[in-house]
C-alpha cells in the first residue's frame, strides 16, 4: 500500500532538499493556479508522485522542513489516512474525520491559504 500526493514545486524552501526518500513520480503539468495576492506565484509547478506506506511519515517530516512558511502545504493519503504538511507541522488523520478536517482547515486559513485552496482529496 502506498501514499499518493501532489507537491507544488514552488512551495519548497529556496536551496531546500528532500532526500532519503524513494518518490515515484506520476505526473509533473505546470498551470496558472496560483493567488498573488496571498503572496505565491501565478504559474505552479505539479507533481504528483506515490511513496510507499512506510515511508510516508519520514516524507512529512522532511517536507515539513522543506516548505515555505505561509501559504503553502502538501497533502497526501492512502485508502485510510490523510496527511497534512505545513511548516513545521504535520496534520494526519482518518480519511471521512470531519473534525479532524476541520481543525487543519482551520490551521490552513491561519497561514494564510486561501479558501479556494483549501481543497486536498478525502
Amino acid at each position: 500500500m502506498s501514499f499518493t500526493g501532489t507537491l507544488l514545486a514552488e512551495s519548497l524552501r529556496m536551496e531546500a532538499v528532500l532526500e532519503g526518500i524513494s518518490l515515484q513520480v506520476r505526473r509533473i503539468w505546470r498551470s496558472d493556479a496560483g493567488d498573488p495576492s496571498a503572496g505565491q506565484p501565478l504559474t505552479w509547478t505539479f507533481i504528483a508522485f506515490e511513496v510507499p506506506r512506510a515511508s510516508a511519515t519520514r516524507l512529512a517530516e522532511l517536507l515539513s522542513a522543506a516548505l515555505e512558511p505561509g501559504p503553502w502545504y502538501c497533502d497526501l493519503r492512502d485508502d485510510e489516512e490523510v496527511i497534512v504538511v505545513f511548516t513545521g507541522r504535520v496534520f494526519r488523520y482518518v480519511r471521512g474525520d470531519r473534525h479532524a478536517r476541520e481543525e487543519v482547515e482551520a490551521h490552513a486559513r491561519s497561514v494564510g491559504v486561501p479558501d479556494p485552496q483549501i481543497d486536498w482529496p478525502e
